[in-house]
């Protein structure tokens, strides 16, 4: 057995490559059931980051439904979701190049679109097909201008699937729409709506009535929710026709019920059953033939798979090794479910399992790699002391590479990860992205800050109004609490993160001085332009909640604006973004980058040409993680293992 190289945390060369993060991995995403065939989809970095749909069975491989070329993706709420639903073997999806709504089966050539050409002003998202075949319904968002939020409509429509007429409006007037879902004898449909300032994970309102053959909705009725207090997830109609649905109004999102007019929780339990609407067409619950529940639930930092049987409540765990839910994606038919989910060791998977012949396959792995599994860090989950003495949650993956070890004493840098959302959950889920840091020599503490998802609602809003301040100081107490155990170096502390995470970093550098350096994708620098309509319609309220009421509390978004505090900066930065953003405009990393000319503060600036909010191409995730390496590589003063071009940092001294 060869002898591990002694080397410096952080320039051990590693066999995860940046080149790796783009052609061994893609990116799983929805899935359904439609006689006995699962299909789901895939974002592909080496196709230019385009969204395939795949199909396959126990006793079939994986082939792509569409044709080459054909991106399965809707712009609607900018993150879309929900772009595609099958009905008895005909798909209907959404066309980023279009935004148009199309219908094909698979294997008779081209797609056939069944919406008219706007240009992409129209979009639609979330659909679902009526028992008889003759409708689409769902969610249309219409664009009458460019990126102003108040000239977009959100609204329910029908479309007859055979394209012979214009798509008719059956519910508007409300800001946002989701989940049309029609009962299985096709006579009654459920949806969710809610009005701007509050998101959907705020609050939002159950709906059900009547449906006409013709598409046209009857009287309709507030089942459950309500805005700024209650918040609904994924209503669905169990196969006898009752209405389920998972609500928050216990502190944590539980499944509930109608039955004989009154409402009840099948499962009382202190686990998230649900997930913030943050994309369409997310289900963590499905229903067998037989009326038992298979679903996702998380606990303690940890996702579970397990079966509730919903005339006891009894709930069973599945004896699977998946214990993470990237966004779920879990659907049933018969006596099978697929679902997409891993583990700390195990990349995310397409997973079909047979209740009748205990028969588990997997479909398909996100990640495909012939490194040594010995090379993987395996995240231990961490409850650490905050401010306001409360505690917070993270995921802590140490340095792991069995061909080196660093010199006695050394500590290892650590990478502080502050998530997007802010609403959203970091998962122990396995990551070649966190693998590529950890196997270099680096800590990496991923940080479910106050106000994250998986720990009830009492701590998701727990950010409301302290936006900017609660989760960066989580974030420095994680990295303080890891350097006090001696399992960083404190002197050489790292923070990055992207969207709402990005803000997180601008504030930790501007405001405080704990880190050495930083990454910032796509991050918020000033607050004011991106309430005043420099962002898009779903999130344009979003600071409502997370800061205050605007413009009543416009004081206090001058002052949590890092842009407005540059004075205060000293800290080296990289600063990357997406040319094509309509979240996260371009303006706003420009602002910092100014802000880091004018200080004559070393700093690194990456435009990424045909990216949008997040990184699909395999080019851009490769330039990304080079630069983001050569980066903290040079401001650290320590050579990278590898060949890594080495990026050209301005104002760094010789």
């Amino acid at each position: 057995m060869t002898e591990p190289r002694i080397a410096p945390y952080g320039s051990w060369s590693s066999p995860i490559t940046p080149a790796m993060l783009a052609s061994s991995s893609v990116r799983l995403g929805s899935t359904w059931f439609d006689d006995g065939l699962v299909y789901w989809t895939e974002t592909r970095p080496e196709e230019n980051g385009r969204v395939a749909l795949v199909r396959a069975d126990a006793f079939s491989s994986p082939v792509d439904v569409v044709p080459a070329g054909t991106n399965v993706r809707t712009r609607v709420h900018e993150y879309g979701g929900g772009a595609f639903s099958v009905h008895r073997g005909t798909v209907y999806f959404s066309d980023f190049t279009d935004q148009r709504l199309y219908r094909h089966v698979p294997g008779s050539g081209e797609p056939v679109p069944i919406t008219a050409e706007t240009g992409g002003a129209h979009r639609y998202a979330d659909g679902r097909v009526t028992p008889d075949g003759s409708a689409w319904i769902g969610v249309r968002e219409r664009h009458a201008g460019e990126h102003v939020p108040q000239d977009v409509t959100n609204e329910l429509v029908a479309i007859p699937t055979d394209g012979s007429a214009e798509p008719r409006v059956i519910a508007s007037g409300r800001d946002f729409y989701s989940d049309p879902r029609i009962a299985p004898d096709g006579s009654r449909i459920c949806w969710l709506a809610w009005d701007l300032p509050w998101m959907p994970w705020d609050g939002c309102e159950l709906f059900e009535a009547e449906l006409a053959s013709d598409g046209s909705l009857g009287q309709y009725r507030t089942v459950a929710g309500r805005e700024g207090e209650e918040s609904i997830w994924q209503p669905s109609w169990s196969p006898t026709g009752e209405l389920y649905w998972v609500s928050d109004r216990s502190g944590w999102w539980n499944l509930e019920r109608e039955r004989a007019g009154t409402r009840e929780t099948v499962c009382p339990r202190a686990a998230e059953f649900g997930w913030p609407h943050w994309v369409f067409g997310g289900s963590s619950y499905a229903f067998l033939t037989d009326g038992r529940i298979v679903c996702h639930y998380g606990s303690g930092g940890v996702q579970h798979t397990a079966l509730l049987d919903p005339s006891t409540g009894e709930l069973v765990d599945l004896d699977v090794p998946h214990t993470a839910v990237g966004y779920p994606a879990l659907v049933a038919e018969g006596s099978q479910i697929a679902f997409v989910a891993g583990g700390p060791d195990l990349p995310e998977q397409v997973v079909l399992l047979d209740f009748t012949t205990r028969v588990v396959d997997v479909l398909r792995e996100s990640a495909s790699t012939e490194v040594d599994p010995a090379v993987f860090s395996i995240p231990q989950h961490l409850e650490f002391p905050t401010d306001g003495d409360r505690t917070a949650f993270a995921h802590v993956y140490l340095p792991t590479n069995p061909g080196f070890r660093a010199p006695e004493q050394e500590r290892p840098p650590l990478i502080v990860i502050s998530h997007g959302g802010p609403t959203s959950e970091s998962t122990p889920a396995f990551s070649l992205q966190t693998q590529f840091w950890t196997s270099r020599g680096f800590a990496v503490i991923d940080v479910n800050y106050g106000g994250s998802t998986g720990y009830g609602r009492a701590y998701r809003q727990r950010l409301n109004g302290t936006w900017g301040v609660l989760d960066t100081a989580d974030c420095i107490n994680a990295a303080g609490y890891l350097a006090k155990q001696g399992s960083a170096d404190g002197d050489r502390l790292l923070i990055r993160g992207g969207s709402a995470g990005g803000y997180t970093t601008l504030c930790a550098l501007v405001f405080h001085d704990d880190f050495a350096a930083g990454a910032s994708y796509y991050g918020l620098a000033d607050l004011i332009p991106f309430v005043e309509g420099g962002t898009h319609k779903f999130e344009c309220e979003y600071l409502h909640t997370l800061i205050g009421p605007f413009p009543e509390a416009a004081e206090r978004y001058r002052a949590r604006s890092p842009i407005n505090f540059v004075d205060d900066l000293r800290t080296p930065m990289l600063v990357l973004q997406g040319a094509e953003d309509a979240v996260v405009p371009p303006a706003q990393a420009e602002l910092i980058v100014e802000a880091l000319k004018r200080k004559q503060l070393p700093y690194a600036y990456l435009l990424f040409e045909g990216e949008q909010h997040g990184f699909r191409r395999a080019d851009s995730i490769i330039r990304a993680h080079e630069g983001e390496l050569s980066f903290y590589a040079q401001i650290l003063g320590f050579e990278p293992g590898g060949p890594i071009p080495r990026l050209r940092i301005e104002n760094l001294p010789a």
